[in-house]
């Protein structure tokens, strides 16, 4: 089910008028059930009884676990731009750390609401459900925009001179983005709202300061 940009105002006007605290007990829940389970397995018996509330409630709001479905994507894509994206230092002139800066924006949005990031994350990871072309290209934005936020005012005269710099531009990315697919793998069928994830981004830096060692000049890390 495809929603028109109308329709998402909407619905998400109506479940607006709920008390916020109520709202966040929902949403929380909703995310973490979805995150957790998949959304074939995923109860809205169990999302209820988590928020602390009636079921006709929530299908007062949602007319159906689909309809919910989709809404989280979509206030989970807005939770990204609003609480990720938009920390990242643009002013920052080297590469990598700017995937580090990044990767603490990330993990401080995460901290504010790790089911947002867990639920997306299995968006990318499983293939249980066919997303429809909207939402997968809304979903590809979203990650095309932190790549451009990334990509835009670095500093290549950091880089060693015996490579090129778009080269070593991508060498870093492939590096690291082969880091995440690893990462993807190794977390592939577990429960990602029961992960900690510090260790993970310890082992992220560690590998983005080698890289440091290995594509910048001395005294430029």
């Amino acid at each position: 089910m495809v929603y028109s940009r109308q329709e998402w105002w909407i619905i998400s006007d109506t479940f607006s008028r709920l008390e916020p605290e109520k709202q966040q007990r929902i949403l929380r829940a909703a995310y973490r059930e979805f995150a957790s389970r998949g959304f074939e397995k995923a109860s809205t018996n169990s999302i209820v009884e988590e928020a602390g509330i009636g079921k006709g409630m929530l299908f007062y709001y949602f007319n159906s676990k689909t309809e919910l479905f989709f809404y989280l994507i979509e206030q989970g894509i807005n939770f990204v731009i609003d609480e990720y994206l938009s920390f990242l230092d643009d002013s920052e002139t080297d590469f990598i750390e700017k995937y580090k800066q990044a990767a603490r924006a990330k993990l401080e949005a995460y901290q504010k609401n790790p089911h947002v990031f867990n639920f997306l994350g299995t968006l990318y990871i499983s293939q249980e459900i066919e997303l429809p072309e909207e939402v997968k290209s809304r979903l590809e934005n979203l990650r095309n925009n932190s790549y451009q936020k990334l990509f835009q005012n670095i500093d290549t005269s950091r880089f060693r001179k015996d490579i090129a710099p778009d080269k070593i531009i991508k060498l870093i990315k492939w590096t690291l983005d082969g880091y995440e697919q690893e990462l993807i793998n190794r977390l592939q069928g577990r429960d990602l709202s029961a992960i900690d994830f510090a260790p993970y981004w310890e082992e992220f830096f560690a590998y983005a300061d080698i890289l440091k060692i290995v594509y910048y000049r001395k005294g430029e890390d």
